[in-house]
């Protein structure tokens, strides 16, 4: 007899396992408050044996772009929440040691509020959703929550907001998850899958709540994002190049091909190597993108720096051309190295790290980049590596998280806690993590009281940072 298998709340079952009724999993979830109580959330405590967080950096980067990684370093030094930016790793191996109530979903593995924007849905639509994948991996939802709520305490720290006002943020932002997957515990499968929150039904909600001023700003965000798109890409990163289209070097940001490849490298040679990266990427794609990307030709191709965590990995763009120099495409091809949250939560079920991105990133967004996909190549180094691509820039928007006001970053972080929520209702069992997260406010308290003592240690970790630097054992560059 043929068995069945097939992906459900809670994990596989089989055919020979039968789905679990609402009853069980409601079970399940408030089963889990007696094991792991939601007060023991408040809980961090560093381990006696904590690892160096400069040292744990380091290892991060043995891989990466030696030559970059003072950039890295530069950036994350500049303040403790850039620095939390590319911590993931230290953060990974703190949550470790936190209470786990047993309830998986896919998790962002980076979730904090600087990986969250607006970017563009093939209807072309403004949505909001998170936009950052390198680390996600199936895991504990509430390292997903304790990432956002922790990120929005030092945000406000580094806003000079009062401790009031902080934990009012933080409460807000997480009482919108619990009280949104309350809500899709409720909700048939398919209405969670079709859930997102566009340009318009972000205005309904937020509008009323905010001052003029923050209205009209929030009004600016919309218009500006939608000012980056491919053809604004061609102004900012191309020009000509003996009567060519070309990328526009601005060194070490951004480095063209021409300038890239090494003594007994002919760029002819290595533009055909790339052709045939882009043959393999496209294998990826479903077949009607497929035959949208065979409209394009690869034009030129550069590295670039991006964020602040991935600086040092190997990030490229490639600028491709339709029938003109007015049809632009714009490809950022993005190194993928294995989720920092493998350590702790288990190993990738895919051999590609640019897979693992993929897949994760379809399960948790409510829309997606047509041509998001991945590919192994061996580089210029001679190594194979994996990467993911997807366009550069497709009405791309972020927050301005430095001139928030308190009344502002609160909405923000509202509609974070709920886009969280649902991405994680997507895949985890929604009913279950509802039954747990129960319809009162102890979940969110415990949750204000570990994003707290975590700024704390992330303030100390930032500062051994900053004294590595200043001793020599780190090299960092600043202003890029």
């Amino acid at each position: 007899m043929t068995q069945v298998t097939t992906r459900g709340s809670g994990g596989l079952r089989t055919d020979a396992m039968p789905r679990p009724t609402r009853e069980q999993r409601v079970a399940r979830g408030k089963a889990a408050r007696a094991e792991v109580p939601r007060s023991s959330h408040a809980e961090f405590k560093p381990a006696a044996r904590r690892p160096d967080p400069v040292t744990l950096l380091a290892a991060q980067a043995a891989s990466r772009v030696p030559e970059l990684l003072p950039i890295r370093y530069g950036r994350m030094a500049v303040s403790p929440f850039t620095f939390f930016r590319g911590a993931a790793l230290p953060m990974a191996n703190d949550l470790a040691g936190t209470p786990r109530t047993g309830l998986t979903v896919q998790a962002c593995g980076d979730a904090h509020l600087a990986n969250f924007g607006l970017f563009a849905s093939p209807e072309r639509n403004l949505v909001f959703d998170i936009n950052d994948f390198d680390e996600t991996l199936p895991g504990p939802w509430e390292w997903d929550v304790k990432r956002l709520a922790a990120s929005l305490e030092i945000a406000g720290r580094d806003n000079d907001f009062s401790s009031k006002e902080r934990r009012a943020i933080v409460l807000a932002a997480t009482s919108a998850y619990r009280r949104t997957m309350r809500e899709f515990a409720d909700r048939t499968a398919l209405e969670v899958w079709y859930a997102h929150a566009n340009a318009s039904t972000i205005e309904a909600r937020f509008g009323p709540e905010l001052s003029g001023a923050l209205r009209r700003n929030m009004s600016r965000s919309f218009v500006k994002a939608r000012t980056k798109d491919n053809l604004g890409a061609l102004g900012r990163f191309a020009g000509t190049d003996g009567g060519r289209p070309a990328i526009i070097g601005d060194p070490p940001l951004i480095v063209p091909l021409r300038d890239l490849v090494g003594e007994g490298m002919h760029p002819a040679e290595v533009t055909e190597q790339l052709r045939g990266m882009l043959e393999s990427y496209r294998t990826s794609l479903e077949p009607e993108r497929r035959e949208l990307l065979d409209r394009y030709w690869l034009v030129d191709f550069a590295r670039k720096v991006v964020g602040v965590g991935s600086v040092g990995t190997r990030c490229y763009m490639a600028l491709l051309l339709g029938d003109d120099e007015h049809d632009p495409l714009f490809l950022q091809a993005k190194e993928a190295c294995p989720s920092v949250l493998e350590e702790y939560a288990g190993a990738s079920e895919y051999d590609n790290c640019g897979q693992r991105v993929v897949v994760g990133q379809r399960l948790m967004q409510a829309v997606g980049d047509i041509f998001l996909g991945w590919v192994q190549v061996q580089g210029f180094d001679g190594q194979t590596r994996d990467f993911y691509l997807r366009q550069l820039r497709d009405w791309k928007g972020s927050a301005e998280l430095s001139a928030m006001v308190p009344k502002g970053m609160r909405a923000y972080g509202e509609l974070c806690g709920w886009t969280l929520a649902r991405a994680h209702a997507r895949s985890g069992d929604r009913v279950a993590i509802a039954a747990y997260l129960g319809s009162g406010p102890a979940f969110d308290e415990a949750v204000g009281d570990f994003a707290a003592l975590y700024a704390d240690q992330n303030e100390r970790d930032h500062s051994a940072l900053v004294e590595a630097i200043y001793s020599g054992r780190v090299k960092a560059e600043s202003g890029l």
